[in-house]
C-alpha cells in the first residue's frame, strides 16, 4: 500500500473536517468499520481509520484509547457538539461525509487501505 494520509481521504470521500485539522498529515495504516464501541476497542489498532455512523462524544474516547488516525462519520449523520469539542481537544481528526458507510469502505479499499483481522 502506498502511504495514505488522512488528508488524502478528504477528496476521496467528499468529507468535511469537523475537528482535529492539525492531524490531517497522519498516515493511515489500515481501516476499521463498526458501530459497536467495544468491538472497535478490541479489534482496531493504532493508526487505523475508523468508519462509523456513531457521532457522540464516546467515539472520540475510543479513538484516543486505541490511537486511531481519524474517525469518519458516514451517512450525513451530524456530529454532536460534545464530540466535535472533544475531538478538537484530543487532536483526533473527525471527518463527516454524506456517503453511506458501505461506499466509504469501498472507496478506502480501492485507495489501497485494507482491514485486518
Amino acid at each position: 500500500m502506498e502511504d495514505v494520509t488522512v488528508q488524502d481521504v478528504l477528496d476521496l470521500l467528499e468529507c468535511s473536517v469537523e475537528a482535529g485539522a492539525g492531524g490531517l498529515d497522519t498516515e493511515i495504516r489500515c481501516g476499521y468499520v463498526s458501530d459497536l464501541l467495544s468491538d472497535v476497542i478490541a479489534h482496531a489498532r493504532d493508526g487505523d481509520i475508523w468508519v462509523t455512523v456513531q457521532a457522540h462524544e464516546n467515539i472520540v474516547a475510543v479513538a484516543t484509547l486505541v490511537g486511531l488516525a481519524a474517525i469518519i462519520v458516514a451517512g450525513a449523520v451530524e456530529c454532536q457538539p460534545q464530540a466535535v469539542r472533544r475531538a478538537e481537544e484530543e487532536g483526533i481528526p473527525l471527518l463527516k461525509t454524506a456517503l453511506p458507510a458501505f461506499e466509504v469502505v469501498g472507496r478506502l479499499y480501492a485507495a489501497g487501505i485494507r482491514g485486518r483481522l
